[in-house]
């Protein structure tokens, strides 16, 4: 295994102040909830990239895709380092499902101050500050 960081890409999608999240069937992770997401392909913009994974992923057509930080995540534990870059939308058509049932277990909306645990550790590191900027 390359210990060759890696980049990531996650969609934070908001409604009506709630987050949707979906917990992981695949084994990076599997069993933590988070957003959207996965690795940034060639020739690719971080937008691009977090539209195809919500469409991927949940069904959704994200729309008006905005930067929000970036996060250093270390796996230590299976090797892994990722660069994630977090992006945000509210705009979205679709009504979100579980559309990759090999990757993803659940999906729901969650209040901010009561997210399901765990958490995949590079939304734990965003939450936490742990960001750049």
């Amino acid at each position: 295994m390359s210990n060759e960081p890696r980049v990531g890409v996650g969609l934070i999608i908001v409604k009506n102040n709630r987050v949707l999240l979906m917990q992981r069937r695949v084994p990076h992770g599997e069993g933590t909830w988070s957003t959207p997401g996965g690795h940034l392909d060639f020739g690719e913009s971080p937008e691009e990239c977090a539209a195809r994974e919500a469409f991927e992923e949940v069904g959704i057509v994200a729309r008006d895709v905005k930067f929000r930080a970036v996060t250093n995540d270390i796996f230590r534990d299976t090797g892994k380092h990722y660069i994630t870059i977090w992006m945000e939308t509210t705009q979205f058509t679709g009504a979100p499902h579980i559309n990759a049932p090999d990757e993803v277990a659940n999906l729901g909306w969650f209040d901010w101050n009561a997210l399901p645990q765990p958490l995949f550790l590079p939304l734990q590191n965003l939450l936490n500050g742990k960001c750049y900027p």
